[in-house]
């Protein structure tokens, strides 16, 4: 039996510098999902795209801020997205070890369902 295509996730923060970027390394590693990060600002280290929307099932957003952002700039593309906000604060430094705990426990159950 062939196995199912990966779950697409889309991380965003505002600069794609620590948290967003984040959640890509943890979840690239994860059997079953396919990640990429953007970040809303003009000056992100990736600016969220058009073709990032397209391409993910889910998107996670930090703040509330960002998934406004989206909504503004992306309107009929994100419509129909399943789009989560994590209320994820902008305290952490890139792979620090509570905002990865943060973020696995945020989003496995969102990716695959509750336990």
């Amino acid at each position: 039996m062939a196995d199912a295509a990966p779950v697409k996730v889309l991380f965003v923060c505002t600069h794609n510098k620590w948290r967003s970027t984040t959640g890509e390394a943890v979840f690239s590693r994860v059997a079953g999902v396919s990640a990429r990060s953007a970040g809303t600002a003009r000056d992100a280290r990736h600016p969220v795209t058009v073709t990032d929307i397209r391409w993910a099932d889910l998107i996670f957003v930090m703040e509330d801020q960002h998934e406004q952002r989206l909504r503004a700039d992306f309107g009929q593309d994100v419509t129909g997205k399943t789009l989560h906000v994590l209320d994820i604060p902008d305290d952490f430094q890139f792979m620090d070890e509570a905002l990865m705990a943060l973020l696995r426990e945020r989003c496995d159950p969102l990716i695959f369902g509750a336990a």
